[in-house]
């Protein structure tokens, strides 16, 4: 089998709804991105009277989005590239790192609405 050195690099053409599949869900990670970077900006730019707890609030929001953006395109890259190769898709540790992301957002939003 020859090396695989880009997403549309040696092996074979999937089925196009694997890779139309595989897109949307490169898609779907940058919208969650640009949601989670718009909440950051929302807490930032219009919690009346800002305290420290909404301003980790606001941080926590751009810096999973910022994590999120950039996984997404390596992501993506991975799963075109195993399914070229015939390969078993690529485990994601993305999968656990948004769900305690979005965790300690729900968890700091709760304390920010608790405590002000």
């Amino acid at each position: 089998m020859a090396e695989i050195n880009g997403p549309h690099d040696g092996g074979s053409e999937p089925d196009y709804r694997f890779t139309l599949a595989n897109e949307r869900t490169f898609l779907a990670w940058l919208r969650t991105a640009l949601g989670l970077l718009a909440g950051g900006v929302a807490v930032h730019q219009l919690v009346p009277d800002p305290s420290a707890l909404s301003t980790v609030l606001a941080g926590l929001c751009v810096l999973l989005a910022a994590v999120v953006a950039a996984s997404a395109y390596p992501r993506w890259r991975q799963v075109q590239s195993a399914m070229r190769a015939g390969r078993p898709l690529p485990k994601s540790g993305m999968l656990i790192l948004l769900t305690a992301g979005i965790l300690a957002i729900t968890l700091t939003a709760a304390a920010l609405v608790v405590f002000s």
